[in-house]
């Protein structure tokens, strides 16, 4: 087993635990629901396994489903976003990401944030929307996942800081 493999088998683990045991217990006024859970997928390496990815991303959100008796949403935001990634990095680095060149964990950049938010925002609005499955919920869903969203985008930027290696 390579180093790689190894890392992304204890961010998984690392970032779910975390995310059961601390944020899925919190709730702010009733809309803000933070789920730094998601930054597995954003940080899994852009020349990785493709179909790794999707079952990861899969199991990922299975389990926060189990946690969070949630019926399978969090897994079909999850694969949503796992299957939109590659072009969520076309359209964030263009060429960039062409090349392979692309590290997140480095300094935040417009275009590192471009993808942070946008892989976010999909994944917030996908899970919110399978979750009330009503059109009537349009301005609930809206406000949930947009608060949601800021708060989350955040504590992964916070997380990322927190887990990039120095450079010394």
């Amino acid at each position: 087993m390579n180093s790689t493999l190894l890392v992304n088998i204890f961010r998984f683990i690392l970032l779910l635990a975390v995310q059961i045991v601390i944020f899925n217990n919190m709730n702010f006024l009733g809309f803000v629901m933070p789920l730094p859970y998601i930054l597995f997928i954003i940080l899994y390496p852009v020349n990785g396994n493709k179909t790794g990815l999707l079952f990861a991303s899969f199991l990922l959100g299975l389990t926060m489903d189990i946690f969070s008796n949630s019926g399978g949403v969090h897994a079909t935001a999850c694969l949503t976003l796992a299957y939109l990634r590659p072009y969520l990095f076309k359209f964030s680095f263009g060429i960039s990401y062409e090349y392979q060149t692309i590290k997140l964990n480095d300094v935040l950049t417009p275009e590192r944030f471009s993808f942070i938010l946008l892989s976010v925002v999909i994944h917030h609005f996908t899970l919110f929307i399978i979750e009330a499955f009503q059109v009537s919920f349009f301005l609930d869903i809206l406000i949930r996942a947009l608060l949601s969203t800021i708060f989350t985008v955040i504590l992964c930027i916070i997380i990322i800081y927190l887990i990039k290696p120095n450079k010394r």
